[in-house]
């Protein structure tokens, strides 16, 4: 619980709040009469018996609470029942201990209540954070049970869903959106709506039919005709107008989408989740026919879990691994463990709250997964100990010990599905991994774990991988496990894993010795000097692998070079009398002269302009690197600036230092990173390459403490007030994707595969510069933003009718060229909802190019893991510019779900996943970019400077209000 202050500021009379700060025992009949007055302006009180309201005006207290309290949180124990008198407050659930990880599910307004889990002593199943300031109605504990005795079915009235069911536990109502593709609509072939949300259908369209009836007229989608049919971008508008308890679309998204699923609203292509977009056409009547609904990725899953083990193909194994490589209860399984699993996984569901999955003290048969829904953990004596949420595992334990199950599972809520693996099937599959599973071990400590691979050598030995070691076994083990029949330059898998991912648990500094110290020095006896040799080309190799892929970054470092010539100097003694050593002697000396020249060369520091004002303009085509020097601008309290010239790498707090010494102040100052929005972020003084990080029209200042709240957004961070339509609409689309393309393949180029590993892990603990890849996830959300500025700028309807083909026809034309960066940027901008929500504008879209939309938008589909997405990379040839922020996504996914370390061992099954996700980026680069793919026009320098000075507005409020401007709410 907070502390919270009492504010008579915020009702025109302070009188009442005066009456409910006095005891109750010490309120006169006048006082009782004044908070009366009040509460009967609620209109959720009005319906309340006058002897229930005296009782409330005799016991109740008043409490106000600031913008972003946390009244409680979830799991505490609950002392008071509230109801809100005024503002709104957001109720928030985890399902983690960690309340960090909450998300809001729905918000309560005026006239709403909750706490009432203090009847059964219940811990608080949400956290609640007052959303703006807000007036709280507290009855206590003691006097809440005698008033809930009286007046039950009255104060149950305020209870009513969303928001009761909310606080009491059950989250029966509230719709994901992989419950919407998990609905029973995908198994079944037919939805009959229950009887409350059939009337609640009734009710909304005759509201609409009376308050909006315009809503409801014929459409027309993909060249047919759909009579008497709404849209979903117009279905949210109204709602949200209409109803004072529905404050955000996503809320307003979730009622519609609860009467989609129970056949209530009907899509003319059947689809299962409801969108708060143009095209998505529904049709609203009360025939409730059956209907067939085609089977989305969730529901194939189901359906292949469904088969018995024998009857999968190995396309449906493939479905269901990829499954289970997001189940965060088999994180810390291997990928050979998780194939195997995919083979004997069994879907089992259960529909009613309730139903017990097992007893305490009964046998353990099976290990259960949640996929969808929550369980209680109940043991005799104490109760509900614990809940399990989706992602979760259970009854493992009494498969392990072949002991009695431990607790009860109890379903929290209906429809829970669970993957199930059957005690038989989870003992092999332990039997098999421990007995493919061998442990070195030193001093009883264990420092290296390697298993069996599945797959034999060519020479057809048994071969190993590595699970798990510390760093200088992991070394060892690949030494000597080395392939010799393959040139350096060519891929080995196992060996590049290594090379590239060594800096997560092996800096440069400890590698290079330890390369030494494997490279034998001493003259070898005749017996040995076979194996001599090898383990001199074995050294060598890896070393030349690890330059190549490190490729400039060993020049930042000294230790790295000194290393190469350390190294390249005893290869060219050994090589004199062992020949065998001659041809990797000549590589090695071509990289250390490389290295070596080029480190001397980079001692010029290269200086960066492009950041000083903002500009996302590369002018270089060379990556930038840590010992790079920019000039920088960084703005005082009082709007005026300084320049500095600091290193890339440089911290927040050298950045600071260096403008106290600029502007000669001994002031303590905070760096600030300041939106166009006006909201601030006080960056750490560890944070590296602070100015990589700003937003696209983002500003750093440097300011004293006290001044923080004076600071305040310059003019030029509005970015422009009028479109550049007129520049661009009479240059050619292909054009203009061409040299898009063509910018963001420069970008793509200079980012160096590290960089992918410093953003995952945390480029703070590199002292690393993600400069490059800074710049081109920047360069995705400026094209993003461009989209949706030209369009809110475009005052008249023809002429924004004309820019969404315009748009369209880009998005095709990157899609050509292989530049899926843009392509995506371009339909998430056109997605955006000050864009979409332009019904009039859509409206006038020739069928032709909405097919074609609907087509793009559908790559975009995050089900399945972005399934379709990733179908469509395989199919294409390199060079390709990747969709980046899903591989980032993906490794962030790998890393908070896997332990870096394992027993104070490296875990290097993590590092393997992480470096198959880098290897992506590595084919996309495999082949060169050929500029002839498209043959330039004469305003070929005038397209090129467009596209690489793009000016926007990367404010989302103020493009909400300037598309609201272009076409107002239909009231």
């Amino acid at each position: 619980m907070v502390a919270v202050q009492t504010s008579p500021n915020l009702s025109p009379s302070a009188e009442w709040i005066c009456c409910l700060d006095k005891r109750p025992s010490e309120r006169s009949g006048e006082d009782v009469d004044i908070i009366l007055t009040r509460l009967r302006e609620v209109k959720a009180f009005q319906r309340f018996p006058p002897p229930l309201l005296m009782q409330i005006c005799s016991c109740a207290f008043y409490e106000c609470l600031e913008k972003g309290i946390t009244l409680f949180r979830q799991g505490d124990i609950g002392t008071s029942w509230y109801a809100v008198l005024s503002g709104s407050l957001d109720v928030k659930v985890s399902e983690t201990a960690n309340h960090q990880d909450a998300v809001t599910i729905c918000t309560l307004g005026i006239g709403t209540a909750f706490g009432e889990s203090i009847l059964d002593n219940t811990p608080r199943h949400a956290t609640i954070v007052s959303r703006e300031t807000s007036e709280l109605l507290r009855i206590e504990q003691r006097e809440f049970k005698t008033l809930w005795e009286k007046y039950r079915q009255s104060l149950a009235g305020l209870l009513a869903p969303p928001y009761g069911a909310m606080e009491s536990g059950s989250n029966n109502d509230r719709l994901t959106d992989k419950d919407n593709m998990n609905s029973d609509a995908a198994n079944k072939g037919h939805k009959i709506p229950s009887e409350k949300l059939q009337r609640a259908g009734k009710v909304l369209r005759n509201a609409i039919l009376s308050r909006a009836p315009h809503m409801i007229r014929d459409r027309k989608y993909h060249l047919k005709t759909y009579r008497q049919c709404c849209v979903g971008t117009e279905l949210v508008d109204w709602l949200v107008m209409q109803s004072a308890c529905v404050l955000t679309r996503s809320h307003a998204v979730g009622m519609w989408q609860s009467l989609l699923e129970e056949g209530v609203l009907n899509h003319v292509d059947q689809e299962l989740g409801f969108q708060d977009k143009y095209f998505f056409i529904v049709s609203l009547t009360m025939k409730m026919k059956k209907r067939h609904c085609p089977i989305g990725p969730d529901a194939l899953l189901r359906m292949i879990l469904r088969k018995s083990p024998g009857q999968r193909t190995g396309d449906d194994l493939e479905i269901i691994y990829d499954e289970l490589l997001h189940i965060k209860a088999l994180a810390h399984l291997s990928n050979t463990v998780k194939r195997e699993l995919a083979s004997v996984v069994i879907f089992e569901s259960h529909a009613k709250a309730g139903t017990v999955l097992f007893n305490q003290g009964e046998e353990g048969t099976s290990w259960y997964i949640i996929q969808k829904g929550s369980v209680n953990v109940v043991i005799y004596g104490k109760g509900v100990v614990c809940t399990l949420h989706e992602g979760d595992d259970f009854g493992k334990l009494a498969l392990v010990t072949d002991s009695p199950r431990a607790a009860s599972i109890v379903l929290r809520e209906d429809n829970c599905h669970f993957l199930r693996v059957d005690k038989e099937d989870f003992n092999r599959i332990l039997r098999d991994v421990e007995a493919n599973t061998v442990r070195l071990k030193e001093h009883e400590q264990a420092v290296l774990v390697l298993e069996k691979s599945p797959r034999a050598s060519t020479l057809g030995s048994i071969k190993y991988t590595v699970i798990s070691g510390t760093p200088e076994k992991i070394l060892e083990h690949f030494l000597e496990t080395m392939r010799m029949d393959i040139h350096h330059s060519e891929p080995d898998p196992a060996l590049d894993d290594f090379v590239l991912m060594h800096c997560v648990f092996m800096a440069n500094s400890q590698l290079c010795p330890l390369l030494m110290a494997q490279y034998p020095s001493a003259s070898a006896h005749c017996e040995r000097l076979e194996f001599a040799v090898n383990a001199k080309r074995k050294v060598l190799i890896l070393t030349l692998r690890w330059a190549n892929v490190h490729s400039y970054l060993l020049q930042e470092e000294p230790t790295a070079i000194s290393f190469l010539e350390e190294l390249f100097g005893s290869v060219s003694n050994d090589s004199r009398v062992l020949r065998a050593l001659k041809d990797l002697a000549a590589d090695l000396e071509k990289v250390v002269k490389i290295h070596s020249e080029e480190a001397k060369a980079t001692k010029k520091k290269t200086l960066i302009r492009q950041f000083s004002n903002g500009e996302e303009r590369l002018q270089k085509k060379q990556p930038i690197r840590n010992q790079d020097d920019i000039l920088l601008k960084v703005y005082c309290s009082d709007q005026t600036y300084t320049t500095i010239r600091i290193t890339v790498a440089a911290t927040g707090r050298e950045v600071v230092s260096a403008v106290a010494d600029k502007i000669g102040t001994t002031e303590e100052l905070l760096l600030v990173h300041l939106n166009s929005a006006g909201e601030k972020q006080i960056l750490k003084p560890n944070d590296v390459s602070v100015f990589s990080t700003l937003s696209i029209n983002g500003r750093l200042f440097a300011s004293p403490r006290e001044q923080l709240n004076s600071l305040a957004a310059l003019p030029d961070q509005e970015g422009p007030t009028a479109g550049s339509m007129s520049t661009f609409e009479l240059m050619s689309s292909k054009d203009l994707a061409y040299q898009m393309t063509m910018f963001d393949w420069e970008l793509f180029s200079c980012v160096h595969e590290h960089e992918l590993l410093y953003h995952t892990f945390g480029r703070q603990s590199f002292r690393r510069t993600t400069a490059n890849l800074d710049l081109f996830l920047r360069r995705f959300n400026q094209v993003q933003l461009w989209v949706v500025t030209e369009v809110c700028l475009c005052g008249q309807l023809s002429k924004r009718v004309q820019l969404l083909k315009k748009f369209i026809k880009i998005a095709a034309h990157c899609r050509e060229f292989k530049n899926l960066n843009s392509f995506f940027a371009i339909i998430m901008g056109m997605s955006n909802p000050a864009v979409s929500r332009l019904s009039q504008t859509w409206e006038k879209l020739p069928t032709k190019f909405k097919k074609f939309y609907a087509e793009f938008e559908s790559m975009m589909d995050p089900s399945r893991n972005h399934r379709s997405y990733r179908l469509t990379v395989t199919k294409l040839e390199p060079p390709i510019i990747p969709f980046m922020p899903l591989l980032l996504k993906d490794m962030t996914f790998t890393h908070e779900g896997n332990r870096t370390y394992i027993d104070n061992m490296v875990n290097f099954e993590k590092m393997r996943i992480i470096a198959n996700t880098i290897r992506q980026v590595r084919h996309c680069r495999s082949q060169p970019f050929n500029p002839d793919i498209c043959q330039p026009n004469k305003n070929q320098a005038e397209v090129r400077g467009y596209v690489r000075k793009l000016c926007v507005i990367d404010n989302q409020r103020a493009l909400t209000q300037l598309s609201y401007r272009l076409e107002p709410r239909r009231t």
